[in-house]
């Protein structure tokens, strides 16, 4: 076990999140350098991490349990060849540190004899008492490092991490991941919220071309796009094809923007729908696995139906699955777009995709808390952002749902779930009683009360950056509330929904 970690692998030893790691090395509780930490750093902060759940031979053991154990087990573990590449890495790990030993121990021998020789020469017969002290001491301490003591429960963990994942560092933007299972480095990447380039996502576009560094990946997938012997001389592949044997530091890029984003147009079809409530629709739909959406969290796409019902819709579900993408729409009387999915629109049935649109993302490097308020059904895109920020294992998040009625606020459960599981996850919700999509003096004094009174209980808000989703018309009177408190404009997001 190496004696720095990174906060990745940290994290995962002793089952917590990163963002926990964090906030120990910016409160000064965990030395760090470099972005990595320190094992006895580590344990002095957890010393009782042999206790936590999260033990891989627990895990696995877990699943054997089960009884559908080989399907699960198919899904978690390695592919078989990369199961036994690592575990022959951590083969060759324990023979060098056995010829270390062996190493160590005819150098102790050589230094014994040396003493000896000493010890018999006449003109050090005034020093023959220090080398027999000497002597004694080296006896002494040999056989306390000898000694069998209690294993390390972080080493075991990190023996048994390294044949079950593998770390990926991505040059040059630093983000780091594990890749579990059978999964390629880009559906990797994707779990943890790291929108690495890609297309097709099945090996024919080459859009996810990436570079090796250093470390080892292997090919676990057929693709038809042609990388030329020259590039793979130099160590270039495909991310959704392949997968990592060992630690792996790889080049590629990263998209920072939305104008890393390329604008798409695919055709995906209708794999549900339901009421949400009585006049808001839950629209799944699934792309072709050959062309799947890449969007940022919070972006919004266009949709058509039948021959031209158009309408921009925020997406209300995380990057991190790309086929599958969710929509929330309400009911328009005399919208034709809005009457033809409710009336018409049919499991299978095509819907045209374009975008993605919108500038309603993550402010990811930042470190301050996540402050969502939510009016009406500006919940998708807020439900995106959220869902994204827990797959990068962001926490301290906080959400205020304020619905014209009970009825307005139509997913409660999904927010409560949140709360429920999450330690640093706060949800209200406030049913004001008038419409928000029609606000006069009156109401507009009515809902700066409202959001007064809650910013005053909750000092994360003044700390925290705000996003704000909902009608334009209420969105813009509460920017305007926030910046008026000082804010500024770079930690007030705002998302205008129909």
């Amino acid at each position: 076990m190496s004696d720095m970690l990174s906060i990745t692998r940290a994290a995962r030893l002793v089952g917590v999140a990163r963002s926990e790691l964090q906030k120990k090395i910016q409160s000064g509780e965990m030395a760090s350098h470099d972005g990595m930490i320190g094992v006895d750093s580590l344990l002095n902060c957890y010393p009782n991490a042999e206790l936590e759940d999260t033990s891989e031979f627990q895990r696995i053991n877990q699943i054997k349990e089960r009884s559908f154990g080989k399907r699960v087990l198919e899904r978690v573990l390695p592919d078989a060849e990369v199961l036994a590449a690592r575990i022959t890495e951590l083969g060759k790990t324990l023979s060098l540190s056995q010829e270390q030993v062996n190493k160590f121990n005819v150098l102790l021998h050589r230094l014994w004899e040396k003493l000896d020789q000493l010890e018999t020469q006449d003109d050090l017969s005034s020093s023959k008492l220090i080398i027999n002290d000497l002597k004694s001491w080296i006896k002494k301490e040999v056989e306390l490092a000898m000694e069998l003591g209690t294993a390390n429960p972080l080493a075991i963990k990190d023996s048994m991490l390294h044949v079950m994942t593998a770390q990926v560092t991505v040059l040059p933007s630093k983000h780091d991941f594990l890749v579990d299972g059978r999964d390629s480095l880009l559906e990797a990447a994707m779990r943890a919220g790291i929108p690495l380039n890609y297309g097709c996502s099945g090996g024919n576009c080459g859009l996810c071309k990436a570079k090796v560094v250093s470390g080892e990946v292997k090919k676990t997938r057929h693709h038809d796009f042609v990388i030329s012997h020259e590039e793979q001389d130099r160590g270039y592949f495909l991310l959704c094809s392949n997968t990592a044997v060992s630690d792996v530091t790889l080049e590629a890029p990263v998209a920072g923007s939305v104008q890393d984003i390329p604008f798409q147009q695919i055709e995906a079809k209708v794999k549900m729908s339901g009421h949400i409530s009585d006049d808001i629709l839950l629209l799944h739909l699934q792309t072709p696995r050959t062309h799947r959406l890449r969007f940022l969290a919070g972006q919004r796409v266009t949709l058509r139906v039948g021959q031209s019902f158009s309408s921009q819709l925020s997406i209300a579900s995380c990057p991190c699955d790309d086929r599958n993408v969710l929509f929330h729409i309400q009911r328009q009387t005399g919208n034709l777009f809005s009457d033809y999915v409710f009336d018409r629109l049919k499991l299978n049935d095509t819907v045209e995709i374009e975008g993605p649109l919108g500038e309603f993302i993550l402010h990811e490097k930042s470190t301050r808390p996540l402050c969502f308020f939510v009016f009406d059904n500006g919940f998708a895109p807020v439900k995106s952002l959220i869902e994204h920020a827990l797959s990068l294992e962001i926490e301290n998040i906080r959400l205020y749902w304020f619905g014209s009625s009970q009825q307005h606020i139509y997913l409660p459960n999904v927010a409560h779930s949140w709360a429920d599981a999450l330690d640093n996850f706060y949800y209200e919700e406030h049913v004001l009683g008038f419409d928000l999509r029609s606000l006069n003096a009156n109401r507009e004094k009515m809902l700066i009360k409202v959001i007064e009174n809650v910013v005053a209980g909750d000092s994360h808000i003044i700390q925290g950056d705000v996003y704000i989703a909902g009608a334009e018309l209420t969105v813009n009177v509460v920017e305007k509330y926030f910046l008026g408190k000082g804010f500024p404009k770079t930690r007030v997001s705002v998302e205008c929904v129909k």
